[in-house]
């Protein structure tokens, strides 16, 4: 690490901590050369999770789309968005505790409807229709029957 006020390569760790997120850990640094103090965060590097779309595009995971998506099949609903946001997290825990790197759109969207089944069955709806690209009354019906049969009120 070089030094941002005179640019030597020799300093030495007054003190480290994790960050509050403890995404990171954040290290004190006094330079041996010039004696300034600054600070240094290390954060571990992830391997970005990529998706292949239906067409067969390719694009990265983005968190933030995903909410993006359940926070609009929870329009009017009174689900909080910190629920949505942990779904979120559990869903991208569960993809990097499997090492799944390249995933599916589909395998995404059934995660989400596994989930949102537990939070809110219009929501699940709602997303199981544009994820499932529901054409017709009938295939509502359909999925409304199913819920039925497997016993989700």
């Amino acid at each position: 690490m070089n030094c941002p006020y005179c640019g030597s390569p020799d300093s030495r760790v007054v003190d480290s901590r994790e960050t509050e997120s403890k995404e990171a850990i954040r290290r004190r640094r006094e330079c041996m050369a010039c004696g300034q103090r600054f600070t240094t965060y290390e954060k571990i590097e992830e391997i970005p999770i990529t998706v292949v779309k239906r067409d067969g595009a390719t694009e990265l995971f983005h968190p933030e789309k995903l909410l993006h998506g359940l926070s609009r099949a929870c329009t009017k609903r009174n689900v909080p968005v910190e629920r949505l946001q942990g779904v979120v997290t559990d869903i991208e825990r569960e993809l990097r505790e499997e090492s799944a790197y390249q995933v599916s759109s589909e395998r995404v969207g059934k995660m989400a409807l596994e989930r949102l089944q537990q939070v809110d069955l219009v929501a699940y709806i709602r997303f199981a229709s544009v994820y499932r690209q529901f054409e017709s009354v009938e295939e509502f019906k359909q999925e409304l029957a199913q819920l039925a049969k497997e016993g989700i009120r």
